[in-house]
């Protein structure tokens, strides 16, 4: 029999799992929120940007597969699937903090990679109908016209520049007058940077939230050995 202090760990341990397995679930939604965003305008980004939220849906999953080791080894009072439960949360721990670390790296780099790639992507839209139609999506949605303003476009604006789509166009025309007067570089790059920081603040948080799983862990194993040796 555990000690009242050990049990008392033990029924911690428990509760840090409830609060673990919806961790797990918060990374999956967080990572699978921003992955749905990025994947419309992949074409925009860069793979390291779409990694690092992928990279916090798997920690999710290995979280929630994780918290099994935990609640087993507190309840059958096992000392080596306690242990095993602490190493996985270092290793997931560290995950969380390369994720996290990742994602604040990515907020100040967002703004200088995507100059590069969006205002090469919108020459190529001018003589290209399918870019055309992504260009014509983010316009809209982000309230930006042109990569760093509407004269990236020329003389002639898409109406999509005045908020309109194509298929349901109200002006025939988009004036430079009536046109959105922040270009998408800008927009884009700050609707990023908002995304990463979730990562990173998520990431982060988290791991430090299962530092305490890991500390109680160990000091369950260790009363659990404790106790095998004196019988």
């Amino acid at each position: 029999m555990l000690s009242k202090s050990s049990a008392c760990v033990k029924y911690l341990l428990f509760f840090f799992n409830l609060i673990f397995v919806v961790t797990g679930i918060v990374l999956i939604a967080v990572g699978s929120t921003v992955l749905s965003y990025y994947r419309e305008y992949d074409v925009f980004l860069e793979y390291r940007y779409i990694s690092a939220a992928q990279l916090i849906i798997v920690v999710g999953v290995i979280v929630l597969i994780v918290a099994f080791f935990g609640c087993c080894g507190a309840a059958k009072e096992h000392y080596c699937m306690t242990m095993t439960f602490a190493g996985l949360l270092i290793f997931i721990c560290i995950l969380e903090l390369a994720g996290g670390i990742a994602g604040y790296v990515l907020r100040n780099e967002a703004a200088d990679s995507l100059r590069e790639s969006m205002i090469k992507d919108l020459e190529e839209a001018k003589s290209d109908h399918t870019k055309m139609e992504e260009w014509d999506k983010l316009q809209v949605e982000l309230k930006c016209c042109g990569a760093i303003n509407s004269t990236d476009w020329g003389m002639e604006l898409p109406v999509s520049c005045c908020g309109v789509y194509p298929a349901n166009t109200t002006p025939s025309v988009c004036t430079s007058e009536n046109a959105f007067h922040s270009g998408c570089i800008e927009m884009f790059s700050a609707y990023v940077q908002d995304h990463a920081l979730s990562i990173g603040g998520v990431g982060i948080g988290i791991a430090f939230i299962q530092f305490v799983g890991i500390v109680l862990s160990c000091s369950l194993a260790r009363a659990i050995r404790s106790e095998y040796e004196t019988v």
